[in-house]
């Protein structure tokens, strides 16, 4: 199903490892890093994941500093975008 037909896409840790690991948002993130693990995105990170989000699943996401508080982890940032985008 497509962003297209009203359905929305399941985000699941692996997509978001998956977008994380653009070089554009970081140069080398560890294949085996604990989706618990602490990360730290930078503003332009950011931007750039949120636009390879909605390039590739259709998913508009607006940040705000409550938005921001979420993206500290690979399972934090998939629980956030299931809570706000998942029917």
């Amino acid at each position: 199903m497509t962003a297209e037909s009203g359905a929305r896409p399941r985000i699941t840790a692996g997509a978001v490892r998956e977008l994380l690991s653009d070089p554009k948002i970081f140069s080398e993130l560890p294949a085996g890093l604990d989706d618990d693990a602490d990360l730290a995105l930078d503003s332009l990170g950011l931007v750039w994941f949120l636009h390879q989000l909605e390039l590739r699943y259709g998913l508009e996401v607006e940040p705000s500093e409550a938005f921001l508080a979420e993206f500290t982890s690979i399972r934090r940032i998939t629980e956030y975008l299931a809570d706000v985008h998942e029917p």
